[in-house]
């Protein structure tokens, strides 16, 4: 049976710009338009933009929201003010990842006078994230209302990013911090516009009605931002390590495992779904880690090939890639905690054959443009 495909508002308009349009979470989305390497390079140098509408779009309000929230994600919520956002994750029991998650603390909605918020999921995990938080947060009064195919999301993502998307939006984008964001209008319309990203690159998450996001899209194309595909967004995000969920972390994963031991505030914060088991994890020692692999050679490690260490088999490549701005084979792997040393040498079977890669520090890239949080 053919499974119907779901198209952004901004569909026709990647069309009429000749994206090659594939499957993706349930979406029909470009995988490019002009060329990954192109649209990456773009984006490294210059500015690049995404149609990424196809992630879930929350908007959560009640009068307890962050305590609510609280037992959901293992982040101390309650220390971001206003305006300030937290990378997080959805964790079950086992501390497994149910999802990775942005929430944006967007203070007291002028409308219903409660705290309100905004939580970006990934699109693949949409359904059980919306099903999982309304579970945990109807005791508390919270609300969840589900903007997913209401809004436009859009990435302006490049050294460029603040200034060519500036005259279009009413407001002083450089008082923007790192993971900063706002409520403003965008040619006179309403807007949210982040300072976060995908790429590893200094730029801008920005939602709008569609109608709105058509025409910002179509004014950002004449004024010479590049559009840029799924492919491009893949590199660009691995060249900064930054985990894409269902390939290098999933419910079999937890965030000390995957390097997110950061987003545990151990001290400032109280019960949360999955602590019982990180608590026994960190004490017993963490059996195995995601590490950053660089081959010695042009060979390109990919998705699910073998990794091994004297001829036995001890892990799997979860994402990898060649990257574009270093011209190098990076990828990345969990491997047991003794082999997960900076300068470890590995190996990594590729079509029958093995060569060899070592462990290298992460991210492979770190960007001169990016701001600090």
């Amino acid at each position: 049976m053919t499974m119907t495909l779901s198209r952004t508002p901004l569909y026709n308009v990647s069309v009429e710009l000749n994206g090659r349009m594939v499957p993706f979470a349930g979406w029909e989305m470009a995988v490019q338009f002009t060329g990954i390497n192109r649209e990456h390079e773009a984006v490294r140098q210059t500015v690049g933009m995404f149609d990424i509408s196809h992630m879930g779009k929350f908007i959560l309000r009640g009068e307890h929201l962050i305590e609510a929230l609280q037992s959901l994600v293992p982040s101390d919520l309650s220390r971001l003010q206003p305006g300030e956002a937290q990378y997080s994750a959805l964790l079950n029991v086992q501390g497994g990842i149910l999802d990775d998650i942005i929430f944006y603390n967007q203070g007291i909605d002028p409308i219903t006078n409660v705290p309100q918020g905004l939580m970006i999921v990934n699109a693949a995990t949409r359904s059980r994230d919306k099903a999982w938080i309304s579970a945990h947060i109807e005791d508390h009064g919270v609300t969840l209302e589900d903007l997913s195919r209401d809004q436009v999301l859009l990435a302006v993502q490049g050294p460029q990013a603040e200034a060519v998307l500036q005259p279009f939006v009413n407001h002083n984008l450089s008082d923007v911090k790192f993971f900063g964001h706002i409520s403003t209008t965008i040619l006179g319309q309403p807007a949210f516009i982040a300072r976060t990203g995908y790429t590893g690159e200094d730029g801008f998450e920005i939602m709008v009605d569609p109608a709105m996001g058509v025409e910002l899209w179509q004014n950002l194309a004449t004024a010479g931002v590049m559009p840029c595909g799924l492919g491009a967004r893949d590199t660009l995000r691995l060249e900064a390590a930054m985990a894409l969920y269902g390939q290098d972390i999933d419910l079999t994963t937890t965030p000390l495992e995957a390097g997110l031991g950061w987003i545990i505030h151990w001290e400032t914060k109280g019960k949360f779904i999955g602590r019982r088991a990180l608590e026994q994890q960190k004490t017993a020692g963490v059996k195995q880690k995601l590490v950053g692999l660089e081959m010695q050679g042009r060979y390109i490690a990919r998705h699910g090939y073998p990794v091994l260490c004297n001829g036995e088999k001890v892990g799997e490549i979860t994402s990898g890639t060649l990257s574009p701005t270093l011209g190098k084979a990076i990828s990345m792997a969990y491997v047991p905690t003794e082999l997960s040393k900076i300068g470890q040498s590995l190996d990594v079977e590729i079509r029958g054959k093995t060569h060899p890669a070592v462990v290298v520090k992460r991210p492979f890239y770190r960007s001169p443009h990016r701001m600090k949080k």
